[in-house]
């Protein structure tokens, strides 16, 4: 049976100046009546409810009330001033709520409200002009969790595929300057947990190599030999499924693998645009806690102007909510 608090999906609405406010509500309209993806939206009321009386709804604002006929459950936040909402504008104000919505959902789940967390599209930008050292959702998730620097990866889900990050948001020399057996297993290791919670038992994972064809034995450099084999050994030690590293170009056209663990932002992220494009979903693992972004950006060029479109939310909210 459903525990009607506990089992919820609560979505953070984001940059509240960006799409992620009108997407956030068109996904509670779409999904009003399956029991166990209607969400909760976490955010500043006076932001939410414009919107939602745009789609015909009103607000259910506590807990004995959700689930209402007609309504957007929420869990209110106040963390942006009235008056100080302006879609399509990039400003510290909104940067700050960005993190605040995030912080009170985290707080709702540890009360025990909700199972998982989706957030809508952020700014960096904005959340950086805060005063905030910001790089995506899974360094942020790592710092309010206090587990600590690179315990929170990405695992990029849409087109056919799950491919988990083990670098992200940094200079690509940077990004393989420090790259270590050590931290591919620890990637892989939160891919895993992250898939067995959505449902796949045992997964089979495949390592991409550093270089082309995966060095081809050395002759194209030695970082795969030196780095990337000695992860897929250790984590094998651990019974894990996994082979590589090979060529991410070979290896993607090979069937079998639930996932994939690339080396760098690219890498990953380049298959899953072009096959799934703005319907990507970007799951944060390793963080204790069912964590996913949706896979575009905060749009604010149609912000405030009914132009978004909730697919990839609502892609979001059925995967992260085991629904298909």
């Amino acid at each position: 049976m459903m525990d009607f608090t506990r089992d919820r999906i609560l979505v953070s609405i984001g940059d509240p100046n960006g799409i992620g406010p009108e997407v956030a509500v068109k996904a509670a309209a779409a999904l009003a009546d399956a029991p166990r993806l209607r969400p909760v939206l976490v955010g500043d009321a006076h932001v939410i409810d414009p919107l939602a009386k745009a789609e015909g709804l009103s607000l259910a604002e506590a807990p004995e009330v959700w689930g209402t006929a007609g309504t957007v459950d929420v869990a209110p936040v106040e963390a942006l001033a009235l008056g100080a909402n302006a879609p399509g504008t990039v400003s510290a104000e909104a940067g700050r709520a960005t993190v605040a919505y995030i912080e009170a959902a985290l707080a709702l789940i540890d009360g025990g409200t909700g199972r998982a967390l989706v957030g809508c599209p952020h700014s960096e930008t904005a959340v950086n002009a805060s005063g905030r050292n910001f790089a995506g959702y899974p360094p942020l998730l790592a710092e309010l969790r206090g587990t600590g620097p690179d315990s929170v990866f990405m695992m990029l889900v849409g087109g056919g595929l799950r491919i988990i990050h083990v670098t992200l948001h940094e200079g690509l020399k940077a990004a393989l300057d420090r790259i270590s057996p050590e931290l591919i297993e620890r990637a892989t290791l939160a891919g895993v947990d992250a898939l067995t919670a959505l449902g796949i038992a045992a997964p089979r994972i495949g390592l991409f190599g550093f270089n082309p064809h995966a060095s081809e034995g050395g002759l194209f450099g030695p970082e795969d030999l030196a780095i990337v084999t000695p992860a897929r050994e250790r984590l094998r030690a651990r019974g894990l499924d996994v082979e590589g590293p090979t060529g991410a170009d070979t290896m993607l056209a090979m069937e079998g693998f639930d996932a994939f663990v690339c080396m760098y932002h690219d890498q990953g992220h380049i298959p899953v645009k072009l096959l799934a494009g703005r319907t990507a979903s970007a799951l944060a693992v390793g963080g204790g806690v069912l964590f996913s972004s949706v896979g575009h950006g905060a749009a604010f060029d149609i912000a405030g102007q009914n132009q978004a479109d909730p697919d990839a939310t609502v892609r979001t909210i059925r995967l992260i909510g085991g629904v298909q």
